[in-house]
């Protein structure tokens, strides 16, 4: 066990300046999750969470229900998934997924990214092989056992659990997130959620060296100013300021 887990910084930045992004991204990304199932989150569970992240990243009502009511009608854009991999400024491992109704403008974009920061974009796979894709659930409590034991009795097959000064975060594979989540709020009605995610985390970090901080910080400046980029994912440890 002994995983360390870091709360990373979200791609969607929550500054004023960037208000305008976050809604995009948001509804964007709430329609393609209501249209590709049920439009209603009392019975659509990826919809519903994401609703509830949506509301966390304080997304106004009115933008959340125009993404979903645009799911509801017929014609629509076409976006689908693609993510690109790559290596960052010191050798740290990157992984960039997009909602895209255009792949050419999307690779282009994202290429744009690596090219102008002296950074690789590699094969698929070419570094996702150095991430764990896992469900992360985090909460103010202290009673691992009794967290373990519901997910034993919720068949969820835990990847480990994580007690930071009476913070738990419980990491279980990706595909069990829902399973997860349902067996949390079966056992503990009454905790909050502080973070439910499905995250790449990586299983080692590459220091950026302060020679390569300021290329580093264009580059996922860069990423996440590109409309068609919702996640970034990287492993890359930012030197500590000098006293």
């Amino acid at each position: 066990m002994g995983r360390s887990f870091e709360n990373r910084k979200h791609s969607i930045l929550k500054t004023a300046g960037q208000k305008s992004k976050i809604y995009s991204k948001y509804g964007k990304l709430l329609y393609v999750v209501a249209r590709n199932g049920v439009p209603d989150p009392e019975v659509n569970p990826a919809l519903r969470s994401l609703i509830d992240k949506a509301k966390r990243d304080q997304v106004p009502s009115h933008v959340i229900e125009k993404a979903i009511e645009k799911a509801k009608g017929t014609g629509g854009e076409d976006y689908v998934a693609a993510r690109y991999e790559g290596f960052g400024p010191s050798g740290c491992s990157v992984i960039v997924d997009c909602l895209t109704d255009n792949a050419n403008r999307t690779i282009t974009d994202v290429r744009n990214c690596f090219t102008k920061t002296g950074s690789k974009l590699g094969p698929a796979g070419s570094v996702a092989h150095l991430f764990d894709h896992l469900a992360v659930l985090s909460f103010k409590g202290d009673d691992e056992d009794r967290v373990l034991e519901a997910m034993l009795d919720a068949d969820v097959d835990v990847d480990d659990i994580e007690n930071n000064d009476g913070q738990l975060t419980l990491f279980a594979p990706a595909s069990e997130f829902y399973k997860a989540k349902q067996a949390l709020s079966e056992a503990f009605p009454e905790i909050e959620l502080e973070v439910e995610e499905i995250t790449f985390i990586p299983q080692a970090n590459a220091e950026i060296s302060a020679e390569d901080l300021p290329t580093f910080e264009k580059f996922i400046n860069m990423l996440n100013d590109c409309d068609d980029v919702q996640d970034v994912y990287h492993n890359g440890i930012v030197p500590e300021p000098s006293a």
